[in-house]
């Protein structure tokens, strides 16, 4: 991919991962008015370094708030790495028999498919961005009529909070447009989750997970290496890859505060409407032939 490609993904990502909107939906849909196919493995490692780029503006942006709550002390740094193990747990337990599911959809009888085919299918996003907005708004519209939620313990997150939102992260996990941020903060909102701790929960979820991504990726790369002329060589691959994980970074830095003070100040919903209107365009795009 040419580097001003990666560039303008890069941006796309940072812009749109700290808001509840799906990037990858956002950046898959731009890569397709690029002319490229981001489930190629070399194409599905950039996306994944896209995202750790925004991965570390979240930590980044975080660190003195998880200071200040989850590790204040011992008692409570061990409560929430007890919660984001059972949440990422959950995960794994809801997302991984979607993801067979799914391949086996896809595979149609024929060929084994992977998960990674969807980052394409526009007639995919389209239906999982409608499905994120509907979620979103649901969410938004009811803290806006109930602005005073409730604050459990362990920095405002109970544990039943912290399960919904980790078996909710497993259904958004295979799915481009089922926004992973906007899911799992909403799932909170409506668990009566406090906003300030579910969205400083729901990021820590991400940065646990966004490793074992970048790993599977990795695994994918080596094995397309192991056929030469098939695929790109992960060396090659992994310079454009590093380029758009570092502007990922600082186009998320400026998206952060933007994310924060709409959700405090109870426009969650508007982020469904967008989300909903996008769906339309996504389809209307699809329908268009691309």
């Amino acid at each position: 991919m040419h580097w001003i490609y990666v560039v303008i993904l890069a941006a796309v990502q940072g812009l749109t991962e700290l808001l509840p909107v799906s990037s990858s939906a956002h950046v898959i849909v731009t890569a397709e008015l690029l002319h490229e196919n981001m489930s190629t493995p070399a194409n599905a490692l950039l996306l994944v370094m896209l995202h750790t780029g925004t991965m570390f503006a979240v930590i980044v942006y975080f660190w003195r708030q998880w200071v200040n709550t989850f590790f204040k002390s011992w008692n409570a740094f061990y409560r929430f790495a007890r919660m984001i193990f059972v949440a990422s747990f959950l995960s794994g337990l809801v997302g991984y028999p979607v993801i067979l599911l799914v391949e086996h959809i896809l595979s149609h009888g024929n060929h084994h498919a992977v998960i990674e085919a969807l980052f394409h299918k526009l007639n995919w996003i389209a239906p999982a961005l409608a499905a994120g907005g509907i979620l979103i708004l649901w969410a938004g519209l009811r803290e806006a009529r109930n602005p005073n939620s409730k604050t459990g313990s362990a920095g405002g997150i109970t544990w039943g909070q912290a399960i919904v939102m980790g078996v909710v992260q497993g259904f958004a996990i295979p799915f481009r447009g089922f926004s992973r941020s906007g899911s799992t903060i909403s799932a909170g909102l409506l668990a009566d989750g406090d906003r300030v701790p579910v969205e400083s929960f729901s990021f820590a979820m991400a940065v646990a997970i966004t490793p074992l991504a970048i790993a599977r990726e990795l695994y994918r790369l080596v094995n397309a290496d192991a056929h030469p002329g098939v695929h790109p060589s992960l060396v090659t691959s992994l310079a454009p890859s590093f380029l758009g994980m570092v502007c990922a970074f600082f186009a998320g830095i400026l998206a952060l505060k933007w994310l924060s003070k709409w959700l405090e100040q109870g426009r969650w919903y508007l982020f469904g409407i967008y989300c909903l209107v996008a769906s339309i365009v996504v389809m209307l795009l699809y329908l268009r032939g691309w």
